[in-house]
This record gives structure tokens, sequence and C-alpha cells, in this order.
């Protein structure tokens, strides 16, 4: 399976927000249940919120920040993005990510390992 990407997402392994999230992905859905289908929707494998801006896309990382995701590490001087993954749809993803990968025409994102298979995309949760 596979995310619909638009504008700028915010992608998240579901497995890892199980972890984080109170309640896990059960309690997840249930306290999003009015943007799932709007701005969030979701595979087997990842969670996309999203946002149209760059200040509202900070705002998201914040948030699941304090829920107990590290978005962002380092390596040898290098920044990737470790929890979660921001990808622009004009210029994929703004760190590098390690776990994701993308269609080849770069409109959906998918777990690295996986098939993309189906679509996840607005109105499809």
């Amino acid at each position: 399976m596979s995310v619909h990407l638009e504008f700028i997402n915010l992608i998240i392994p579901r497995g890892r927000l199980q972890t984080v999230y109170k309640g896990g992905w059960d309690q997840f859905v249930l306290d999003n249940q009015s943007a799932i289908g709007g701005r969030v929707w979701f595979d087997d494998y990842l969670m996309r919120d999203g946002a149209m801006s760059p200040g509202d896309m900070g705002l998201l990382i914040d948030l699941w920040k304090d829920i107990g995701l590290n978005p962002i590490d380092e390596k040898d001087g290098q920044k990737f993005w470790k929890d979660c993954c921001v990808v622009d749809t004009m210029f994929g993803a703004t760190l590098p990510c390690d776990w994701i990968e993308f269609t080849e025409d770069g409109r959906s994102a998918f777990l690295k390992g996986t098939e993309p298979g189906e679509l996840a995309t607005r109105g499809s949760n």
C-alpha cells in the first residue's frame, strides 16, 4: 500500500505512532476522526498528515515531538528524518529518510521493503 502525497506531508510509520501515542493506533483514530479522510489518511504501514505552509508543518512537528516522536537525528554531521518524514510534493523529502520510498511518479510514498499497491488518499479512510 502507499499514501498519496499532497502539498507538504508529514509521514509517520504506524508502528512508531503505536508506541508513542497514548492508547496506540486505535486511540489515534478515535481522537482524529474529524481529520481522517480530510488532511489525514493512512495505509497499513504509514500515516499521512499534511499542511499547506512550512509554518503549519512546524506546528505539526512540534505537536508530535510533545507526544514523543524524535523527528530528526544526526550522524556524522548529517541530519536525517528518524521517527517521521516531511515530504514536499515539489521537492521530495526535506531531509534524508531511509525508511520511505516513493512511486516512480513521486506522487505517493510507501514503507521501504513493502509494495506500493493500493493507494490511500483523501476520502479513502
